[in-house]
């Protein structure tokens, strides 16, 4: 086994239940490719979910489940037409539902490209998506019951190299109003 040279950015495993959640969702939807729609999981324990449907143990060769570990479920498609605020306001999860993770495709632009784009929205969004400054971005925000949360950010530049980018903060917002529906 080889060690890593020290000057090299090695990233820390990841061991929490929802940190790694959020990377299987993450790449999950990643292998239907890009240009997708939103997506949105109920996260469940995996020994409850097991429990119920005994043959996705089977089916899936799990055996042993790490403590507090949890399962995107997949909803069904989200309705185009609304407005993903419009849309998070009207979810509430059942109890059973221990967290939820969605993932959104966006184009973002550097702060400075941003201010040079027109005022009136459609023309905005002409330019914004033939801007070569342009970077087509997914986030996976994944939050729990108990206010624990995980952002991801997959550039799709590097996309190939399966480099996940992670923060707190990369989308407040996202997070807030996610976090809003499991209290309901």
């Amino acid at each position: 086994m080889q060690t890593p040279p020290a000057d090299r950015d090695v990233p820390e495993p990841v061991s929490d239940p929802l940190s790694i959640v959020a990377l299987e969702t993450e790449r999950y939807v990643s292998g239907a490719g890009w240009d997708q729609p939103t997506r949105l999981f109920a996260l469940v324990p995996s020994a409850d979910l097991l429990a119920r449907e005994p043959a996705l143990a089977s089916r899936s060769g799990i055996s042993d489940l790490a403590p507090g570990a949890l399962s995107a479920v997949e909803q069904d498609e989200l309705p185009e037409h609304a407005g993903l605020e419009d849309l998070l306001a009207q979810i509430a999860w059942p109890e059973a539902v221990t967290g939820a993770a969605i993932v959104v495709e966006r184009i973002v632009l550097p702060p400075d490209a941003e201010r040079e784009l027109p005022r009136e929205d459609e023309a905005a969004l002409r330019a914004l998506a033939r801007h070569p400054a342009r970077e087509d971005i997914r986030l996976v925000v994944a939050v729990t019951r108990a206010g624990e949360h995980r952002c991801l950010l997959r550039q799709r530049s590097h996309d190939r190299d399966d480099r996940v980018a992670s923060g707190p903060d990369l989308a407040p917002g996202l997070v807030s109003a996610l976090a809003a529906t499991l209290r309901a």
